[in-house]
């Protein structure tokens, strides 16, 4: 798969930073430091953005398609740890000596390549820390709640968990297919549709296409 150290730049505009902070108070409040050592790149599906055991260079945020954390499984079988669409990525290898998955674009994806001791340095700024802080802090609650879902025994079970925390009210809309859910719930697809053919069955469930609701 392309690694992005091998590909370009997107052109050579400078980045549009007015435009840039409507998508994130971090990036509102970077400072011109940091902002100079900020560059865009194009990574294509299937592209990986990094892999387990390269050394972080760059915190990475999402601005166009998705970008996935994803780690193998004993089986297998890819467990995805993060999905990140117009946000931060892999926040946790701020601090880290290599990382400990591989990130990988599953649409045509660009992103912001923040320079890793530029970011770092910044956040020492207690405007810009403050925000980091909050940011971690939802980051975490969605960590726990993947962790909790993964440790479930049954694929039910998980897709209860799943549509209770994500959801609301008993409904969710995946916006993702059947088969990227079955690898963030940490099952193989046919698990999965087998699952969903029997809740649907016993009335347990509604499925509409990618919307899901437990009755």
């Amino acid at each position: 798969m392309p690694r992005t150290d091998r590909l370009p730049l997107e052109g050579t505009h400078p980045l549009d930073w007015r435009a840039l902070a409507r998508l994130s108070p971090l990036l509102a409040a970077l400072p011109e430091a940091a902002r100079l050592k900020t560059r865009r790149i194009q990574v294509p599906r299937q592209g990986t953005v990094f892999c387990r055991g390269d050394r972080p260079q760059a915190m990475f945020f999402v601005l166009t398609g998705e970008v996935r954390l994803v780690r193998r499984s004993r089986a297998g079988d890819d467990i995805v740890l993060q999905r990140a669409r117009r946000g931060f990525l892999a926040e946790a290898s701020l601090d880290q000596p290599t990382y400990h998955c591989d990130a990988v674009a599953t649409q045509d994806s660009a992103l912001l390549a923040i320079d890793r001791k530029a970011f770092a340095e910044a956040l020492r700024r207690p405007e810009i820390g403050d925000r980091w802080g909050d940011h971690l802090a939802r980051e975490l609650r969605k960590v726990r709640a993947q962790s909790e879902r993964l440790s479930l025994k049954t694929a039910r079970e998980r897709i209860v968990h799943f549509i209770e925390t994500e959801g609301e009210g008993g409904e969710v809309e995946l916006g993702r297919s059947k088969k990227d859910w079955a690898a963030e719930l940490g099952v193989t697809h046919e698990a999965l549709y087998r699952a969903l053919a029997r809740m649907a069955q016993d009335g347990e469930l509604i499925v509409h296409g990618t919307r899901l609701r437990l009755q």
